[in-house]
Formats: C-alpha cells, structure tokens, sequence
C-alpha cells in the first residue's frame, strides 16, 4: 500500500472517530427535551450554538495550519473536542449550559476539518483530489451516522448521559491515532511524487491566474450546499421520531427506531461523497455539482408532507436526500483548491468553511422558527405538520446550481480538474 494511501485510510478512521459528538445532541434530543423542557426554538437555538463554535473558529486554523502545519493543529482540535463533547454529559443542567458547551465542542470540531483536508492534500495531486477529499469528506458524513447509530439505542435503555458518553469517549482514540500514525507530508522520493503541482498554466492571461471570481462564485454554491445540508442532518432525527409517534410507535421506541432510521439516511450519504468526488474528477466539478444539488433539493419540497402518512414512503426519499444532499460537498474544496495557490489553501478552505457554515447558523434557527410557526406544540417530536420547513431548506438550496452555472461561464474555472467544467 502506498504511503499516501495509509496516511490517507488513517485520516477517515480518526474523522469517523472524531465527528461521532457532531449529532449525538440530535440522536438524543427527545430525552433531553424532555429533562429540560426545550422548544424547538431552543433546539434550532442549540444546533445553530455548535455551528456558531465551528465558524468562531475555523478562519483561524486554516490560517494557522499554514504557518504552524495542519497535523499540529488537527492533533489538539481533536483532543479538546473528547474533552468538552465527554464534559457535556456532567456539566449540562439547563438550555444555558447546553447552548454553551454544545458551542465549545463546536469550536473544536471546528479545527479538525480544514486542517485535515490540507494535510492530506498534502500527498495528492490536483487531478486526484477529488476522490481524496470524497473519501475524508464521506468519513465524516459516516461519524455523523454513526452519533445516530451508537446514541440513540443507548440512550433509549440507558438515559441521554450514556448516549452521549459512549459517542464522546472514543474520540481520544482519534487523538492517538493522529499523534502515532499521520505524517504530516511527503519526504524525499515520496515528495518528489506526491506534492501537488500547481494547476495554473503559463499559457493562462496573469489576470485570470490571480481572480478571485472563481473562488468567489463557488463559495457562493457552497452557502446554498451548507443551507441544506446541516438544518437537514440537523432536524433530521427528531423528524424521524416524530414520524414514528404519528403511526402510533411508543415515544421510546420512537427515540429508538428514529434515531436509527435517521442513522441510515445519513450513513447513505457516506459513499456519495467519495462517488461523487471521484465522477467530477473526471466530468468535472460543475457538472457534478449541478447533477447532486438538484437531486437532493427537489425532493425536499416533498419530504415534510409525508410524515404520518407511509413509512416506507418516508424512509425510501429520506434515502434519496441523504444520499444527494451530501454528495457535493468535497467538489467545493476541490475546486477552490484547484484555483488558488497551494501556499494559501488552508487558509482559502478556512474562508469558504466560515462563509459557508454560517448557513448553518441561520438555516436550523429559521426552521425550528417556521416550523414553531405551523404547530400548536412546543415539543418538535410531537410536530405534525413538517412540509413548510423542508420546503424552505430547498428554496435555500437553489444558490447551488445556480452558481455552479454561472462558474462554468468564468475562464478561471478552466483551472479545476484540468480544465473540466
């Protein structure tokens, strides 16, 4: 095996081990809800608390990872966040201290995901970069399955606390395997084979070498990419819960069944990411993210009419989101990475990160608040009428392809995957 391949598989492990605390908060929600007597404004409130974290956060450790190196920056980002997702379960007693310490754990998740990615462009070419950040990418769309997968049944017979615990505590194995098993970049032959070229020709005119359009225009897709994706995840769970309760399902084998029914929509998405990085490797980043983003936005005008009425029907287009909803989400590195100079990607990832998931912010607050707005209960799980809130996450959405469009008239976009578009 390669050299860059097993930095590469290592990488996955330890963000498959790191991110687990990413969604255990929403795995375990109908308990907590019910501790703490929270809203679904309070729960959009506490989603958008952790995004808020990871974008306080994320400008500065790009550009850290740049002058101190990425694997320095990863190694702490993923100790401190065992640390606080472990201090949530002994700390938390009211919507104050979950907002906060659901913060701080966002702020250090915050410092794994850019840095990473660097590091690991680091062995890869531009021409394979695609399929490399798809890989680490889907390794973290799985973690998030996986909070789903290991809190929900726990917390179903042992209480939210157990839940949360054993989704916590495997992140220090993260931190060893960082520490123990990730060179931070190639050395000597391996260098001289692995380091990524720069993908700007001398043919090109200076002034397109230099743009910043391109890097603007698909930053502006990812806005509409993050919009969806996170409030989806994110209200994804009690969702689920909630339509187990409306066909007459015990409220805890609701938390149950739902959480891991929520588990495997999201896990779905896993492959995608890497499929998908790989097919705009060779179509092209627009191309891919045009086919992905309409995918997965048009069924979300459907998916919140349905609940209560066929869980098959239900479970089978929540399949089709989770796989397309996530899909794109490795093109928009790629190919910013792609039209910048390598000295600054770290701190390019960094600045699209920030932008991006500041969506994250504002989409799960409005759509607790939309869908606050259309039920009488306080209790999302208890919620009936879901189709205005999914609806505006595909309203949202919408930015993607129509930005992915506009890049492919953009002479700067010839830089991205050879001159793919």
């Amino acid at each position: 095996m390669q050299k860059k391949t097993q930095i590469l598989l290592w990488m996955v492990i330890a963000m498959i081990i790191s991110y687990l605390p990413w969604y255990n908060f929403s795995a375990v929600l109908k308990s907590i809800s019910a501790e703490f007597h929270l809203t679904s404004s309070d729960t959009g409130l506490i989603i958008a608390a952790f995004q808020a974290g990871y974008v306080m956060v994320v400008i500065f450790t790009g550009w850290l990872a740049d002058r101190i190196g990425p694997k320095r920056v990863v190694l702490y980002a993923t100790l401190l966040t065992g640390i606080f997702s472990t201090a949530f379960v002994f700390v938390a007693h009211n919507l104050t201290t979950v907002l906060i310490m659901r913060m701080l754990t966002g702020c250090a998740t915050g410092a794994i995901y850019v840095p990473g990615m660097s590091l690991i462009l680091n062995w890869y070419t531009p021409k394979e970069s695609g399929k490399a950040l798809g890989a680490y990418t889907g390794a973290a769309t799985a973690a998030s399955a996986g909070g789903y997968f290991v809190a929900s049944p726990i917390a179903a017979s042992y209480g939210w606390r157990a839940g949360m615990l054993w989704t916590s505590l495997p992140v220090f194995i993260a931190f060893f395997i960082i520490l123990c098993l990730v060179d931070e970049k190639p050395s000597g032959k391996q260098a001289i084979e692995s380091i990524p070229i720069s993908n700007i020709t001398s043919e090109m005119p200076e002034e397109i070498k230099r743009g910043k359009s391109g890097p603007a225009i698909i930053t502006t897709g990812y806005m509409g990419h993050m919009w969806e994706l996170y409030a989806f995840w994110g209200w994804l769970g009690p969702f689920m819960v909630a339509n187990e309760i409306a066909s007459g399902v015990s409220a805890s084998a609701a938390v149950k069944w739902g959480g891991l029914m929520a588990a495997c929509i999201v896990l779905v998405g896993a492959p995608s990411v890497f499929l998908m990085g790989l097919l705009a490797d060779k179509i092209g980043r627009t191309k891919a993210i045009i086919l992905s983003s309409t995918c997965s936005l048009a069924a979300e005008f459907f998916f919140g009419s349905l609940i209560g009425k066929s869980r098959v029907a239900v479970i089978l287009l929540g399949i089709w989101i989770g796989f397309w909803v996530v899909s794109d989400s490795a093109i928009y590195k790629a190919g910013l990475t792609d039209m910048v100079s390598p000295k600054k990607r770290s701190t390019a990832l960094s600045f699209q990160s920030a932008i991006g998931y500041s969506m994250t912010i504002i989409a799960p607050i409005v759509f607790g608040k939309v869908l606050q707005f259309y039920n009488d209960s306080t209790d999302p799980t208890a919620m009936q009428f879901w189709a205005p809130a999914f609806i505006m996450l595909g309203l949202g959405a919408l930015l993607a392809p129509i930005s992915a469009l506009i890049l492919r008239k953009i002479p700067q976009a010839k830089l991205m995957a050879g001159g793919k578009l």
